[in-house]
């Protein structure tokens, strides 16, 4: 029997040490490594995967499968000692801080924000401004008017919209006053309350920069690598808890249903509709058609990526000037091209079809103009809007002109005459 027992204890000890997940030393960056070749990875897919990220501008592109580092490139002069800004990117390294004060007992979710930010914040009288909770600025549903100047945190720029909870819009400024909510929870700043609990605890350089307004977080792509895996192993790292679990899967789970794709300072795929920045719109679909249903991403301007896989445990960071949507808040066109490439070179099969709400729906280009048509439908109206969400181009029957349209990504919604609304994302070559 003593045997049999140990022979148990034996074979379950093996097991929880071959389960045991890779995290790189903190003191250094002495990281393991795996060829992609051993993983059955395309070396063809991913020679063009380098190829596409180089001709759009990175500075850094990594990836990490089960912790360890697959891919790590480097552009122009740019190393892995050099940190780089990662724009709005940082909201989801900031969300988590703000989960650690909580579980820390220096805040509640529940709390007003005034309780730390001091009355008058905002313009708002002061029954208005006392709804306005934590929780709200964390899922950008304040209810503050993001239309004057998303990132002015002057009290004057803060006008009530709409009752807290009640309205999605994607503004800067309530997020970035949650540093006065960490600040006047913790006593420290941002820079200090990260280093304390994050940074030194997983071997993360960084700092926060004020930059106008914005508090802009910098590093290098290994430490927001390291981020990144920090999340994806529940906020767990080598045995330590960093970031509660419970708050990383809120972090990734949908925080209102006016937005699906948004969760707590952090976007989401594989949700049936999406809003972007600047827009009021509802898309049908999910954020990135090409990338897993499970990822989800910190995601910044100038095309500043963290993607989070966890039904592949891969982790891709991405730094650098802007890919293709010049400048915006949040650009995605450069994640559908990752992905369509990366998608095939991991032989994981894309979900570029699973996805598609318009069933039907035919889309062709020729000479400039793109038609559409539905079965047994007569279109009225065709509105192609880029990722921005702002309309370029409008024709009130099933044919628009795209003459002056650059190639890339739009969002198409046709309208019937029996009142049918499709929308669908479409790729314009011109």
């Amino acid at each position: 029997m003593k045997i049999i027992l140990t022979a148990v204890v034996l074979i379950k000890c093996s097991l929880v040490f071959a389960q045991t997940p890779y995290f790189p030393p903190v003191s250094n960056d002495d990281w393991e490594r795996v060829d992609p070749v051993s993983l059955a990875w395309s070396t063809d897919r991913l020679d063009e995967l380098k190829t596409y990220v180089a001709d759009h501008k990175t500075k850094a592109f990594l990836i990490l499968h089960k912790g360890k580092i697959v891919v790590e490139w480097y552009f122009d002069d740019h190393d892995k000692e050099k940190p780089w800004y990662w724009a709005s990117a940082g909201k989801t390294l900031t969300s988590s801080l703000v989960g650690i004060a909580e579980k820390q007992g220096l805040l509640s979710f529940e709390d007003s924000s005034s309780k730390y930010l001091g009355k008058g914040w905002t313009s708002c009288d002061a029954s208005s401004e006392g709804l306005i909770k934590i929780k709200h600025q964390l899922s950008m549903t304040s209810g503050l008017n993001d239309a004057q100047n998303s990132d002015c945190t002057e009290p004057a720029c803060l006008e009530c919209l709409a009752k807290p909870g009640e309205r999605w819009a994607y503004h800067n400024s309530p997020y970035t006053l949650l540093d006065g909510v960490i600040e006047g929870a913790s006593g420290d700043n941002l820079t200090t309350f990260f280093r304390k609990n994050i940074g030194q605890k997983i071997g993360m350089n960084g700092l926060y920069v004020k930059s106008g307004y914005n508090n802009v977080f910098y590093s290098t792509a290994l430490s927001m690598a390291r981020f990144g895996l920090l999340l994806i192993n529940d906020g767990q790292w080598s045995g330590n808890n960093v970031i509660p679990a419970d708050y990383v899967k809120a972090m990734h789970t949908s925080s209102q249903n006016i937005n699906p794709s948004y969760g707590l300072l952090t976007w989401l795929n594989g949700k049936d509709k999406f809003m972007l920045p600047s827009s009021q719109i509802k898309f049908a679909g999910p954020l990135i058609e090409s990338a897993p249903t499970d990822m989800y991403a910190a995601l910044g301007k100038n095309d500043q990526k963290l993607h989070i896989v966890p039904s592949l445990d891969l982790v891709l960071v991405r730094m650098g000037d802007a890919a293709e949507d010049g400048g915006k808040n949040v650009p995605i066109q450069f994640d559908e091209g990752i992905w369509r490439i990366l998608g095939p070179a991991i032989n994981h099969t894309t979900n570029v079809d699973n996805h598609n709400l318009a069933d039907g729906l035919s889309v062709n280009q020729s000479n400039g103009i793109l038609t559409v048509s539905l079965p047994e439908q007569t279109v009225k109206q065709i509105v192609l809007y880029n990722l921005n969400g702002q309309i370029v181009s409008l024709a009130s029957k099933n044919e628009v002109q795209l003459a002056d349209l650059k190639t890339g990504f739009y969002i198409l919604s046709a309208t019937t005459e029996s009142g049918v609304v499709v929308t669908k994302k479409v790729v314009v070559a011109n």
